[in-house]
């Protein structure tokens, strides 16, 4: 039979979860901040909510690639400002 773990025991292990969790956030939050400035997205005078739209887009893509079975959504062409389509490298991010 195992042995009864003591409330203080079970406190611990809340607090070790607790700051394994803190520490996800923070290296997910570290890892999106790195892409947004790589990509000029931290650039760019955006409202949080279209930030927001843009990234629930981008999930739901992906999500619809896992469903299916594919380690990664089809590339798609990114818009430009001006209705146009491109490539990364094709799209300014001078504004």
């Amino acid at each position: 039979m195992a042995a009864k773990s003591s409330i203080s025991d079970i406190d611990a292990q809340i607090e070790k979860l607790r700051e394994r969790r803190r520490s996800m956030i923070a290296k997910s939050a570290e890892r999106f901040a790195r892409a947004a400035t790589k990509s000029g997205l931290a650039e760019m005078e955006i409202t949080d909510e279209e930030v927001d739209r843009i990234l629930e887009e981008i999930a739901v893509r992906f999500q619809k690639g896992e469903k299916k079975g594919v380690a990664h959504a089809s590339a798609s062409p990114h818009r430009q400002p001006n209705g146009g389509t491109g490539t990364p490298a094709e799209i300014s991010h001078d504004g």
